[in-house]
């Protein structure tokens, strides 16, 4: 008994102390003392983390930053130590201004195999040699060069597309378009960038016949139809991470731990998903090297399709391991896929939806069927108005993209926020300003044009690949791939007599948002 009121007594005293240290912390944050005591802000963001964290999880964090927005004005505490600002005039400063401001340090939470990717990576120095291996691949000339295997793609999309439209008019099925968007942004990303597709359109998204280590891409149902795509238990798995991605590392590597042993990351498509992406980037990674190591004094020496000037060989001269190399390449397949993916399915539902908007869109390019280079195609205006309008609202990822005040700290609309304050701008916020964009929830390519209402604060706040020197490397790809892939889907007609089968597009607000119910369904009669 006596030993039982001994230990008791330290362990109270321990209890105590910490119940009065968060005491005292809490009051700090509240006082006129703190550093942001003059940043507008309700009393639970003040006090604790766990207010964005919470919304985080539950996929509003969105929603509720602009619920703070209303009611305090366009800069906002959402922690104690975290504000958003909801004012495109800040995005130079953050984000451009001197390379921007550092990611902080919960960016980690997305490293791939215990590798930083040049996503996630923190430190620029760090960064740099491995962005600079793969930048030249993403120019406008190599894209220009490499315009036909993406045309490949693309009319393999359509030609799915196509096959798709007949089966739903045959058996009454709608089509989870976003499924087939996901295929096409995945054989795009891995068969420009790789030398080889992965196979995300089934058999037509342009791999060649014969290659190995390509995935057998969508499983079929007991009609014959495909009912989902190989890659995406991995792709979803990756985009559930950016709903606890806020917490500090030991905390995460518990949540995810835990998640892949009895959630999502425990599901045997999500096991067998992985396993398929690990085979293929594995094999393509191997063949890298051995085309480095064969090389015969030429410029782009190839083994299997995959040459010395690809992606991965790319990364293995630049004097990174093989592992870091397949976790590269690994993260560009997740990113390239869910990102392009969503905002592909999100145009295809405005086209449908809206009839008119996709007629315009016709007459447009039957008056200029001889445009076939990718330079002049990116600039017919209407055409450029439905693929940045679609970029717009498709929310691949709406919430914030936060940075670090630097050590000298930074002053913005005579409001000082100083060093090591987390600070970010908000594509969902800026995206739909209606002082920016008049009704912003609705589709209209005509904003985008010449003498039509278009203004320099449209191009400023429209952010759908970020900003700055850190900004989405394959932006320029990912932008290749909607305009060849809207342009042949218009001319095509293959969305004549389809219809959607919702009126909106609903998201968890995640960092890379996830459709709710994992579905965006046209449904042809």
């Amino acid at each position: 008994m006596a030993l039982l009121t001994f230990l008791a007594k330290p362990l109270l005293a321990s209890l105590l102390l910490s119940i009065l240290y968060v005491l005292v912390r809490a009051l700090h944050r509240l006082s006129p003392f703190h550093t942001l005591s003059h940043v507008p802000g309700p009393l639970l963001p003040r006090t604790t983390s766990l207010w964005l964290v919470y919304h985080a999880w539950i996929g509003d964090e969105c929603t509720a930053t602009h619920a703070l927005h209303q009611r305090y004005g366009p800069i906002v505490r959402t922690g104690p130590s975290s504000v958003d600002i909801a004012d495109g005039t800040a995005l130079h400063d953050i984000y451009s201004a001197r390379g921007g401001f550092r990611k902080p340090a919960f960016y980690g939470n997305f490293d791939i195999d215990g590798h930083r990717s040049i996503f996630s990576e923190v430190v620029p120095e760090n960064r740099a040699p491995r962005a600079k291996a793969v930048l030249p691949l993403f120019a406008t000339g190599t894209l220009r060069a490499g315009k036909e295997r993406l045309d490949e793609i693309v009319w393999g999309f359509v030609r799915r597309l196509e096959g798709e439209k007949e089966r739903s008019r045959r058996m009454g099925k709608a089509l989870n378009v976003l499924d087939v968007c996901r295929g096409l942004a995945l054989d795009a990303v891995t068969g420009y960038l790789f030398g080889r597709a992965y196979g995300g359109l089934g058999g037509s998204g342009g791999e060649v016949k014969g290659e190995k280590d390509v995935p057998q891409s969508f499983a079929k149902s007991d009609e014959g139809s495909p009912t989902g795509m190989s890659a995406n238990g991995m792709v979803d798995l990756f985009v559930g991470v950016g709903r606890f991605w806020y917490l500090p590392s030991w905390a995460f590597q518990w949540v995810d731990y835990f998640d892949s042993k009895f959630g999502a990351g425990s599901s045997e498509e999500v096991g067998d998903s992985i396993s398929l992406v690990d085979k293929f980037v594995a094999g393509v990674v191997n063949d890298a090297q051995l085309a480095l190591q064969s090389t015969r004094d030429t410029e782009d020496f190839s083994i299997n399709g995959i040459s010395t000037t690809s992606y991965p060989a790319r990364l293995l001269a630049a004097g990174l391991s093989i592992s870091e190399t397949r976790a590269q390449c690994k993260d560009l397949i997740f990113a390239g896929t869910d990102s392009t993916g969503m905002n592909m399915a999100t145009i295809l539902f405005h086209l449908t939806r809206q009839p008119d908007v996709l007629a315009k869109l016709q007459h447009e390019l039957e008056q200029n069927k001889d445009v076939t280079d990718l330079i002049e195609i990116q600039s017919l205006p209407y055409l450029r108005g439905v693929v940045r309008e679609g970029l717009r609202l498709s929310m691949a990822n709406p919430s914030r993209l936060p940075r670090v005040v630097p050590k000298d700290g930074w002053t913005f609309n005579n409001i000082y926020f100083p060093a090591g304050i987390e600070v970010s701008c908000t594509p969902f916020e800026l995206h739909l300003n209606p002082a920016v964009f008049p009704e912003p929830h609705s589709f209209k390519p005509e904003r985008w044009m010449q003498g039509t209402g278009a203004t320099m604060e449209m191009d400023r706040d429209a952010i759908p690949f970020g900003l700055g020197s850190r900004q989405c490397i394959a932006r320029n790809l990912a932008t290749a791939e909607l305009f060849l892939a809207t342009k042949a889907v218009a001319e095509s007609g293959v969305l004549d007599g389809a219809k959607v089968l919702q009126d909106k597009i609903e998201i968890l607000e995640w960092f890379n948002s996830h459709v709710i119910g994992g579905k965006i369904e046209l449904l042809w009669s």
